[in-house]
């Protein structure tokens, strides 16, 4: 049963699950750089409106033109942040004082604030930065760190715990959680590299062709524009499809651990429904088609909803709530 004392967590929770699929959204709408400017757009709250609006800011951006439907999605995703956001100041400012009262960890819930704040930072830098690839890939790994904190938080409040776990069945759970984590990245960076449809066939790369040629040395380097390598040049094909090959190895490994994971789990009394929610949450991921990145991201959320659900349920009933 769901304590009321939880629900504003389970709402921050739900809302941050919206945020992530809208960011992917955004991007695969090409609407990132919708608004130039951060947290307003064209130097205002909302989208310009008024044919006065529309001529300051073409003013103030002359080489970047309004396109309102792009604009909006970006400011209605900065909104539902936004909101996140304040959402999880109210559970931090609430756990200090429980904390003060009743002995309840504030842990988690300020590595949150201070998680969000850094969100924050990430969205700014996304725009500044002009959709510089390393930072939109750490800006999806920290929505998704958001979802699973505050998916931690209400699950150590509200579920039951299974007792005399074997410590090496948590330490397999960590370690998946890690793989899924990582897997996460590289498809962060595919995404923001747009080399989802380098590889548009499977098993094959492309009909016919196993082993396209792939350019690794130049496929992650950190430190480079969209669209060019460290240098400045264009970044060639190969490495493009490199970075989707990687994704597909890595999305082979993880399918891997977290079956295994997923049949231990159901073996297990009391973890049999958690085991197969995450063999069901597996099988939706590996359907998806990467080009779908809506679906592919909220799919990843799924699958690391149920590891951390998991972790949750395999660890031991903590001295602080």
């Amino acid at each position: 049963m769901i304590k009321s004392d939880t629900l504003p967590i389970g709402l921050a929770l739900l809302l941050a699950f919206f945020v992530v699929a809208l960011g992917a959204y955004v991007r695969l709408s090409d609407a990132g750089l919708g608004c130039p400017d951060w947290p307003g757009c064209y130097g205002h709250v909302a989208v310009p409106q008024t044919p006065q609006a529309h001529a300051d800011a073409a003013q103030a951006f002359p080489d970047r033109p309004i396109e309102p439907h792009k604009a909006w999605k970006e400011m209605i995703h900065r909104y539902a942040a936004g909101t996140l956001g304040l959402f999880i100041l109210f559970i931090a400012i609430r756990a200090w004082g429980r904390h003060q009262r009743q002995r309840y960890s504030p842990l988690v819930p300020s590595l949150l604030l201070g998680l969000v704040i850094f969100q924050a930072l990430l969205g700014m830098w996304t725009v500044t930065l002009l959709l510089k690839p390393v930072i939109v890939t750490a800006h999806l790994l920290g929505g998704m760190a958001t979802f699973g904190l505050l998916l931690w938080l209400f699950c150590r409040r509200n579920m039951e715990y299974t007792d005399r776990t074997p410590m090496a069945l948590r330490l397999a759970a960590l370690l998946v959680l890690v793989l899924v984590l990582g897997q996460i990245a590289l498809g962060g960076w595919v995404s923001s590299n747009y080399a989802a449809l380098m590889c548009h066939s499977f098993p094959e790369c492309r009909p016919g062709e196993w082993l396209p040629q792939a350019d690794f040395a130049q496929a992650f380097q950190w430190q480079r524009e969209l669209g060019r390598n460290a240098e400045g040049e264009l970044l060639p094909a190969a490495a493009l499809t490199a970075i989707h090959l990687v994704h597909r190895a890595g999305a082979l490994i993880v399918a891997l651990a977290v079956g295994l994971l997923a049949v231990t789990l159901r073996r297990r009394p009391g973890l049999k429904g958690v085991g197969t929610a995450m063999l069901l949450a597996l099988a939706l991921q590996v359907s998806l088609p990467l080009p779908v990145a809506v679906g592919h991201n909220a799919g990843a959320a799924l699958l690391l909803a149920t590891l951390v659900i998991a972790i949750a349920r395999l660890g031991s009933r903590p001295s602080y709530r």
